[in-house]
């Protein structure tokens, strides 16, 4: 989660010491968001406090509430760069194929291939750590969910589009999509959280993904 600013606010370049100061402040944040990510996934968000979130990053407490104003503003923080790259890896998935349905897979296999095994602290934080917490955070969760369907109806629309065919209601393309990321949400709680069968999502993802293209086939008109 970085934020580039490169100049002032009256427009000139930032000085060396400026931009060095900058970068400090850049690599401290990323820092305290990497601890923080670790602990929540890893001793659970009530349990990871702000002294050990520090301690963890290495900065004074004092630190950590210059960047953050408390607990909750970082889980809500990290929930937004979890959402970021997931959306951005299932939509460039979708676009390596031409925006077909070979997209619709690749984006399957993406999420269970690539995102699960390699992200799993995300996984328990995404699915996990952040639900059943306050109404700020839910509504947040509540918001990069609403994005991610949203993301899923404009493929299959498109796809649909693209083939020269239609669904079978208006509402089938939102069905749809509020079905798959469900099912992302169960199959990565399942197999990830639940059970430690890391080594089966290849599989496991396969046979969703199978499932997945075989309900919207059924749908197209």
């Amino acid at each position: 989660m970085k934020v580039k600013k490169e100049k002032q606010e009256n427009g000139a370049p930032l000085s060396k010491s400026a931009l060095r100061r900058q970068r400090e402040r850049e690599q401290r944040l990323e820092t305290i968001l990497g601890a923080a990510q670790t602990l929540f996934a890893g001793e659970g968000y009530h349990k990871a406090s702000m002294e050990k979130i520090a301690d963890s990053a290495e900065v004074s407490v004092g630190t950590l509430y210059f960047y953050f104003k408390n607990k909750e503003d970082l889980l809500v923080k990290l929930l937004s760069q979890i959402g970021f790259d997931l959306r951005n890896m299932l939509g460039a998935a979708f676009k390596s194929a031409d925006i077909s349905m070979e997209g619709i897979r690749e984006a399957g296999r993406i999420f269970f291939a690539e995102f699960c095994p390699h992200y799993p602290e995300s996984i328990a934080i995404f699915f996990r750590e952040s639900v059943g917490q306050s109404e700020l955070v839910e509504a947040h969760r509540k918001k990069i969910f609403d994005k991610l369907i949203d993301d899923v109806r404009q493929a299959l629309i498109r796809v649909c589009d693209n083939q020269g065919a239609r669904f079978q209601s208006d509402l089938s393309a939102e069905v749809m999509a509020t079905s798959i990321m469900g099912m992302f949400e169960r199959i990565a709680y399942q197999y990830l959280i639940w059970q430690d069968r890391s080594e089966d999502l290849a599989v496991i993802g396969q046979d969703a993904v199978d499932f997945i293209i075989g309900g919207i086939e059924r749908l197209f008109r």
